[in-house]
């Protein structure tokens, strides 16, 4: 399969805004590669591998967004809406050094998006137990180490981006042995895994993508927790509660989706359950209470990383 790939240059500043347009643009999400911050890599407790310096010497001054878009007869016309977006936002006030803004785009086959991973994609803690390790990496183990083995394929979701960093460090709290779990929006399945290895009793895992379907699967089996996370395609916004209702449910979406997910959302979740939400700009944190507030909910924890948040509500 082809896919689209969308370049945008622009700062360490300007990066998490860029990222959220291209996901309200229909992207899955967004990788960004900051020369800065590879070469600040952190070397310490034996957890990361030198990287080779001529990697970091051939990497971009520029900040670079890249986001993946189906190669279909829409995806002209969203590379244009991104283009006018971009416009829009390299003339607003924002206070913040953006760059040039600049879009570029390119056909890549999948495996070869898959593979440019593993030049930045290394072992990392994402928790006091939590560790993201990628398959193709060696870790040594610490004592109480809880890790997560994976392989992000085409999927979003391989830890490092701070939305799914603040849910794997509130998953780490509201997680009890034998508790009941849905991720919602799963993509390579790594916060239902963290469920699995905190000690959830049952986890589903859901997602509209059939490749991000596929992804999960695969990194549920590498983890040796099939037996607990169920991996399926599907819209819980059009979907009746089946089987247990989750104590915790957790989605690293985006605002807007959010947003509408608060009310049926209920559902499915315990009263007193918590519903764990990332995937949240700054700019639209009011939004998203106003939702969760109207629903039912009360924010019991609030986290925020760059330019994102991450609320914990319980359900009423």
């Amino acid at each position: 399969m082809h896919w689209i790939e969308a370049t945008i240059h622009t700062t360490a500043q300007g990066a998490d805004i860029v990222a959220n347009l291209l996901c309200e643009a229909g992207a899955g999400g967004a990788e960004i590669i900051d020369k800065a911050e590879v070469a600040n890599l952190p070397q310490d407790q034996g957890m990361w591998d030198l990287i080779d310096e001529l990697v970091i010497q051939n990497m971009p001054d520029d900040v670079l967004v890249k986001a993946y878009f189906a190669q279909n007869a829409a995806v002209t016309e969203t590379l244009a809406l991104v283009g006018e977006r971009l416009l829009v936002l390299g003339a607003m006030d924002t206070g913040l050094p953006l760059g040039s803004l600049a879009l570029e785009s390119s056909i890549v086959h999948e495996e070869d998006w898959a593979e440019h991973w593993k030049q930045y994609y290394k072992p990392f803690r994402a928790g006091e137990r939590l560790v993201v390790k990628p398959s193709w990496e060696a870790y040594a183990c610490q004592p109480g180490d809880l890790v997560i083995e994976m392989d992000p394929g085409m999927a979003f979701g391989t830890g490092t981006h701070e939305t799914t960093a603040m849910c794997l460090r509130l998953l780490e709290k509201y997680v009890k042995p034998g508790c009941v779990c849905l991720d919602v929006g799963c993509g390579t399945g790594i916060l239902g895994i963290a469920c699995a290895l905190l000690g959830a009793g049952a986890v589903t895992a859901i997602d509209i993508d059939p490749n991000a379907v596929l992804v999960a699967e695969r990194n549920v089996q590498a983890n040796g927790v099939a037996d607990t996370v169920s991996v399926r395609q599907g819209d819980l916004l059009k979907e009746r509660p089946v089987g247990e209702a989750a104590d915790v449910l957790v989605a690293n979406i985006i605002a807007d989706v959010i947003r509408v997910l608060a009310e049926p959302a209920r559902g499915h979740i315990v009263p007193g359950g918590v519903m764990i939400c990332s995937g949240i700009i700054r700019e639209r944190e009011q939004d998203v209470l106003e939702s969760l507030c109207a629903a039912g909910y009360e924010i019991t924890e609030r986290l925020e990383q760059g330019e994102w948040v991450c609320l914990a509500a319980k359900r009423g």
